[in-house]
């Protein structure tokens, strides 16, 4: 899709993009008032980064001065390459909001979408990898597990799903979809610590 509309993925947005015959807004909660919260203290240098990214904003008319008495604070985060993005506290708006409220899929109903499927590709496989790494925890050796799909997903690693790609595969299924024995801990045996971090408890 990017490369056959690359006119829709610009590397830099420099405007609003033309205006709908849909409008979208936002819920809130019946009777709730206005909600104004008091800018955050910054350092000299990020009031300077702030006023510079808020005039770069209104230049692009993403933003404009405005009387509402809604009213959010800003921060500036550190990415990666140094510079500083610009953020919008919403945490209290959002406590107000009224969500949407959509019934999240069964695990089991996932899995049995993959029944017969036979062609994977990266993307598939991917995808996959994310689903069970959320439940990862709760798998033991889950990093050995999934090591004959993860390295799939290399870059420039031919895919070539072979016999322990396909174990790897069920087995994490089966984990997925088969819950763990749970018992009461017999104080006659002995028990195994695992620490997270430190060597001792």
């Amino acid at each position: 899709l990017v490369r056959e509309f690359p006119e829709l993925f610009p590397k830099d947005v420099s405007s609003l993009p033309p205006e709908r015959e849909i409008e979208f807004s936002i819920d809130l909660v019946p009777g709730t008032s206005p909600i104004s919260i008091a800018p955050y203290r910054v350092s000299p240098n990020e009031l300077v980064e702030l006023k510079k990214q808020i005039e770069e904003q209104q230049e692009k008319q993403f933003i404009r001065p405005s009387v509402s008495p809604w009213g959010a604070p800003v921060l500036l985060v550190k990415k990666k390459d140094g510079s500083m993005k610009l953020c919008v506290d919403y945490r209290q708006l959002n406590k107000v909001t009224i969500k949407n409220k959509y019934p999240l899929p069964r695990i089991d109903d996932l899995m049995d979408q993959l029944v017969g499927a036979c062609v994977f590709s990266k993307i598939d496989l991917r995808s996959f990898l994310e689903l069970v790494g959320y439940y990862r925890r709760f798998i033991e050796n889950f990093s050995r597990l999934a090591l004959p799909l993860t390295k799939l997903t290399k870059k420039d690693q031919p895919f070539v799903w072979d016999s322990r790609c396909e174990e790897s595969f069920q087995e994490l299924k089966r984990r997925l979809t088969s819950a763990p024995v749970l018992v009461l801990p017999d104080p006659s045996k002995t028990f195994e610590v695992f620490c997270d971090a430190l060597n001792w408890v």
